[in-house]
């Protein structure tokens, strides 16, 4: 049937390798604002080599510039994203701590078995907190990797527990003041930097806590609860939205719903 297109075993490998490397970007960018920049470009690509390959001169003339000086523009725009990204990707692909096989499980999609988050612990956490009106903010990883904010805090790496929990936001603690990062249900790390959101139309009564929130949310699929040192309530926050939690059992019920 493809007689007329001649097939060669480097071109099955060069096709292999190629689509490895799209589909581990779009691992990495998967569930944050820079996945609709990939497609985009890939749109654009596909568009560009379609005016080409039916000699649409001037159709993929225009595309050519567009696509070299749109490549160019988003490096300039994001250059101190590209760089965390880039930081981010030699930790993910290359232990630092010297362990083997890092690279070829990741590359070969092996995963590594995750553990079910203790619902228990971050809801008995919340209510307590709530109760003694202790801010906290709290993120739970999904699909997107937080190692860009992993890095602005204190590295932790511990067993998910209440009283973990309420020791790290206890006031007077050091590590109480930003978020607190869970993952593979383990807290990862504390007192972490998160970007603020740029939404006007979120309302006044929001503070620093929650605008933080937000704007994680924005940027990545990570799930957020936050408690309010003002009135001890109890929200999550997740795609650029927030929601109150009217108790903790609507907290537990969430949580026993999402997909981590």
């Amino acid at each position: 049937m493809f007689s007329f297109i001649p097939v060669t075993l480097t071109d099955i490998i060069d096709i292999l390798l190629v689509a490895i490397l799209i589909y581990q970007v779009y691992k990495l960018m998967r569930g944050t604002a820079a996945i609709r920049i990939f497609f985009s470009i890939v749109v654009l690509y596909l568009l560009w080599t379609l005016a080409r390959a039916l000699n649409m001169e001037l159709l993929s003339t225009l595309l050519g510039q567009v696509l070299g000086v749109g490549v160019l523009a988003v490096f300039i725009v994001f250059q101190p994203e590209i760089r965390r990204f880039l930081l981010h990707l030699s930790s993910r692909y290359f232990d630092p701590n010297g362990k083997r096989g890092v690279f070829l499980r990741t590359l070969f999609f092996i995963r590594t078995p995750k553990v079910s988050l203790d619902i228990d612990a971050i809801t008995n956490a919340c209510r307590d907190m709530a109760e003694q009106k202790t801010g906290a903010l709290i993120l739970i990883t999904r699909q997107s990797s937080l190692d860009i904010y992993v890095e602005t805090g204190d590295l932790i790496d511990a067993r998910l527990s209440s009283q973990l929990l309420k020791n790290i936001f206890f006031k007077n603690s050091p590590l109480h003041d930003g978020a607190l990062i869970i993952e593979n249900n383990r807290i990862k790390a504390a007192r972490c930097t998160l970007p603020i959101t740029e939404n006007p139309n979120l309302p006044a009564k929001y503070g620093m806590r929650h605008r933080a929130a937000v704007g994680v949310s924005e940027q990545t699929d990570v799930f957020v609860i936050i408690v309010s040192e003002e009135t001890g309530r109890i929200s999550v926050a997740e795609h650029g939205a927030v929601i109150g939690m009217a108790s903790v059992g609507k907290l537990r019920a969430k949580l026993a719903e999402m997909t981590f």
